[in-house]
C-alpha cells in the first residue's frame, strides 16, 4: 500500500457544534485546524482514506457501518461512507468523530476504518501498522484519531497529574518531528494512567510509517488542552 500522507486529530464529541450547543465557539479553533488537516490529507491525492482510532477491541469495519452521537445528546447517525441498510451502528467514538470530520470535507473518496484496542502493546500496534501498509491497494491516506492526556488540571476528567504536561509535550514533539520511534516509545502504563486515548493509534501510525519507509516531515497545527484534555492536530507528509 503506498501510504501517501497521514493526519492526526482528536475525537472529543464537543467538536460537533450541535453536541457542544452554546459552548461550540470554545472549540472553533480546533475545528478549523482539523478541517485544514483533512484538507491537506486530501491534497495528497489518495484513492482511499483509512480511519484509525482506539476502540474496545482491534477490529475492522465495513463501508456501510456507522456511528451514533445519541450517547452525547444528539439524535444523529454518522456514516463511515455508504448509506446501506446492511450497515450497523458499531463505530466507536474515535471513528465516529473521524467519519464526521471526513464527511464534513465533502469528499466522496472511499473510506475504510480500523479500530485498535486501547490496551494493545506497542509491538502489537507496530505490527498492525505494518499490516495496514501491506494489505490495501492504491494510494492511501491515514486519518488517526486520538486524544492526549486527560489529567491537565483539577477539573479535567482524570483530575490533575503533574506528569501530564511533560507527556503531552513529548507527544507534540514526536508529531512535529514525524518521529515514529518516539511514538513507539510511549509507555502504555503511563499513557493509561494519564488517560491518553491516542497512545495505541499513534503507535499504529508509527508502525505504518516505519513499514512504508522513506522520509517524512511533520507539522503540528494545534496543541491545546481545553477542558483539561490535550488535543493535537498534525499532518505527516512524505518529503
Amino acid at each position: 500500500m503506498p501510504l501517501v500522507a497521514a493526519a492526526v486529530c482528536p475525537h472529543p464529541p464537543l467538536i460537533v457544534p450541535e453536541v457542544a450547543g452554546a459552548a461550540a465557539p470554545e472549540l472553533d479553533d480546533l475545528r478549523v485546524a482539523a478541517d485544514a488537516a483533512v484538507a491537506r490529507l486530501l491534497a495528497a491525492d489518495p484513492e482511499v482514506i483509512l480511519l484509525l482510532g482506539a476502540g474496545p477491541r482491534t477490529e475492522r469495519f465495513g463501508a456501510a457501518d456507522h456511528g451514533s452521537l445519541r450517547p452525547f445528546g444528539l439524535d444523529r447517525d454518522v456514516r463511515l461512507w455508504k448509506v446501506n441498510c446492511a450497515g450497523a451502528d458499531v463505530l466507536p467514538l474515535s471513528l465516529t468523530i473521524g467519519a464526521w470530520l471526513v464527511n464534513r470535507s465533502g469528499t466522496e473518496l472511499p473510506r475504510l476504518a480500523r479500530a485498535v484496542a486501547g490496551d494493545a502493546s506497542p509491538a502489537g500496534c507496530a505490527a498492525l501498522g505494518a499490516e495496514l501498509v501491506g494489505e490495501a491497494d492504491g494510494r492511501v491516506a491515514l486519518l488517526v484519531l486520538g486524544d492526549g492526556s486527560a489529567c491537565r488540571g483539577v477539573r479535567s476528567p482524570g483530575y490533575d497529574d503533574p506528569r501530564a504536561p511533560a507527556y503531552d509535550e513529548g507527544v507534540a514533539a514526536a508529531l512535529a518531528g514525524a518521529d515514529a520511534e518516539a511514538l513507539l516509545g510511549l509507555d502504555p502504563v503511563l499513557s493509561a494512567e494519564l488517560k491518553a486515548a491516542g497512545r495505541a493509534p499513534w503507535q499504529v501510525l508509527a508502525g505504518a510509517v516505519r513499514a512504508a519507509g522513506g522520509d517524512w516531515r511533520g507539522d503540528v497545527s494545534y496543541h491545546e488542552a481545553p477542558y483539561g484534555v490535550a488535543y493535537f492536530v498534525a499532518n505527516w507528509e512524505r518529503v
